[in-house]
């Protein structure tokens, strides 16, 4: 047998949007059924070179597959000044399940953009109004591009605002989507008035507040993913219908991490994790509904999703490089 390694652009070439949406909504619905396993994300610290890294397991198994690997990333923020590497490093092992044979070893960092993209346009597809058809964007970083891509493929996202304090990104991302939407960029209320809005940025200070969105905006809430970041205002928060990936994650780490350790936000304020909208078990947008928040903080079962769909169609297509790791 043989072990599958897959770069960035062969991970990028074979997490098809649309399969990727599909395998995380199955790991949402295998998670709330209690057929996944996902413990938790565990830590280490290395303050001598300004890093840490994080270790993220999981097993889930759907009606048509079951699938388990472990993703082993990092967070370096002097790497590009320093060693000329990126912030973010991922290694993503995928094993079978039935014999823990390594099936593949793939790249981690555009896995994560590419399932964190994926479980944003679940959300959008159960929170946002059916007709949406604008995306506003708040940072233009590299995870605006996937939430683009991704909720593309639920809703027919036709015009397109971006905000940042980069122009030079603003451009880049511009450039990049030009052909395929009306694209320009905006104000923070302006991208805030869109239809659906994506906030991908690291700030600890609240950015978007309750008059920079429409009455009934769905807000994908992805930059915070430690504690202390915070992007919407508490007042905000407050008078929406909040929607979870995780309890544990999201109140130490997600958007409400914050407003919730001050106990400005209680349980009582939060609407749903996202599982029990997929399968039904609690309602989505109703035509009374305001504004949505989805608080995302990415999960393993989501990366093992992902990782499924990337290995099938690498394997199709014959993509990647064989090797001999294990003697077997």
């Amino acid at each position: 047998m043989h072990t599958l390694l897959l770069d960035s652009e062969a991970v990028d070439e074979n997490a098809r949007m649309t399969d990727v949406v599909r395998a995380v909504e199955d790991a949402f619905v295998a998670y709330e059924r209690g057929d996944a396993q996902m413990p938790a994300k565990s830590y280490i610290d290395l303050p001598q070179y300004n890093g840490d890294f994080r270790s993220m397991p999981a097993y889930l198994e759907t009606d048509e597959w079951d699938a388990a690997g472990l993703k082993w990333v990092n967070v370096h923020p002097d790497n590009p000044r320093d060693h000329d590497l990126p912030t973010v490093l991922g290694t993503m092992i995928y094993s079978d399940p039935e014999t823990a044979f390594p099936l593949a070893i793939m790249d981690g960092a555009e896995l994560t953009m590419k399932r964190t993209g994926a479980a944003a346009a679940v959300a959008t597809d159960y929170l946002a109004r059916e007709d949406a058809s604008s995306l506003g964007i708040v940072g233009a970083g590299v995870q605006s591009y996937t939430q683009l891509e991704a909720i593309a493929a639920v809703r027919p996202i036709e015009e397109v605002v971006v905000s940042d304090l980069d122009e030079a990104r603003l451009e880049r991302f511009i450039e990049t989507f030009e052909d395929g939407f009306d694209i320009r960029s905006g104000s923070i209320s302006e991208a805030g008035h869109c239809d659906v809005l994506s906030t991908v940025t690291p700030v600890e200070d609240p950015i978007v507040s309750i008059d920079d969105v429409g009455e009934h905006t769905h807000i994908n809430a992805i930059g915070a993913d430690a504690a202390g970041k915070h992007e919407l205002t508490d007042d905000l928060l407050q008078s929406a219908t909040v929607v979870i990936d995780d309890h544990e994650q999201c109140t130490h780490s997600g958007e409400i991490n914050v407003p919730y350790a001050a106990g400005v936000l209680t349980d009582a304020d939060i609407h749903a994790e996202i599982g029990e909208i997929v399968t039904g078990a609690v309602s989505g947008r109703t035509d009374e509904t305001g504004v949505t928040v989805f608080d995302s903080t990415g999960l393993a079962i989501q990366d093992v999703a992902a990782a499924h769909v990337v290995y099938e169609n690498a394997l199709e297509d014959e993509d990647g490089y064989e090797f001999s790791m294990i003697d077997a």
